[in-house]
């Protein structure tokens, strides 16, 4: 089973952010850098299904040429190889141009499965994942909790709200979006790191045509700020108030 895993590079949890001069993304200068979570768990899920039903785990990113350090960890963790597609212009790139990217360097791969986190630590849009579907034409399944595979078909669980969950059958190839907590993640070993530094990375560039979708016309950091107002009338009357308050004006109930 060849299997496809796309990781993307984002600036680490701790890290204090501040917004560039541009007020248009954050300051990256000087920042640590990590594994996005959700690709994290798709990551190991790959190794695992690569593990029980043999193959190939191939790992996928975009971005500028510090991507490569996440890259190393996955190959570090296991994989066999990666493609990076490599370019400034992708360092704060949205979904649907880092999925175009992506596909023009994976679809003649043809791989039978391709995993990718459900959404990134940064940007949050959920995107990338369902437009590279698009791109490379094959069906695919959003929020996954559990992957069964099964003479060449998949069986999938999604995450529904309120605790729901679904059921689904399909065929390969497919793209499918993971949920962080899907598994337990592995760290990579001092025999791991060592083998990572013999495997193949294929560096790509984009198309100079590779223009964004949409645009972030300014960030900015929230106000804080408090109103405190007072409800009055009997206790009866101020409860039912303040109940009416929270679900219509708040909306927190």
């Amino acid at each position: 089973m060849k299997i496809a895993v796309c990781v993307k590079q984002v600036v680490t949890r701790e890290w204090p952010l501040r917004i560039d001069d541009a007020a248009t993304w954050v300051q990256d200068r000087d920042a640590s850098f990590e594994m996005n979570e959700p690709d994290a768990y798709a990551l190991e899920e790959a190794l695992r299904l690569k593990e029980r039903h043999g193959g190939e785990v191939v790992v996928c990113s975009a971005g500028p040429a510090r991507v490569a350090q996440v890259i190393r960890e996955a190959l570090a963790r296991g994989a066999d190889r990666a493609i990076r597609v490599e370019s400034d212009r992708l360092a704060a790139a949205d979904g649907g141009m880092v999925a175009e990217a992506l596909a023009s360097a994976m679809r003649d791969e043809a791989f039978d499965l391709v995993l990718t986190g459900l959404q990134s630590d940064d940007q949050g849009f959920a995107q990338t994942g369902v437009v590279l579907a698009e791109l490379l034409e094959i069906p695919h399944a959003t929020i996954i909790m559990e992957v069964q595979v099964t003479d060449g078909t998949l069986r999938v669980k999604r995450e529904l709200e309120g605790g729901w969950f679904q059921w689904v059958s399909m065929p390969t190839p497919a793209l499918l979006t993971i949920q962080s907590g899907i598994n337990q993640l592995r760290y990579a070993t001092l025999k791991g790191i060592m083998a990572a530094k013999k495997k193949d990375v294929r560096v790509v560039e984009p198309s100079p045509d590779l223009t964004p979708h949409q645009e972030i016309l300014e960030l900015y950091v929230p106000e804080k700020g408090k109103q405190t107002r007072l409800i009055e009338g009997s206790p009866g009357e101020a409860a039912i108030e303040l109940v009416r308050v929270l679900r219509e004006e708040a909306r927190v109930i």
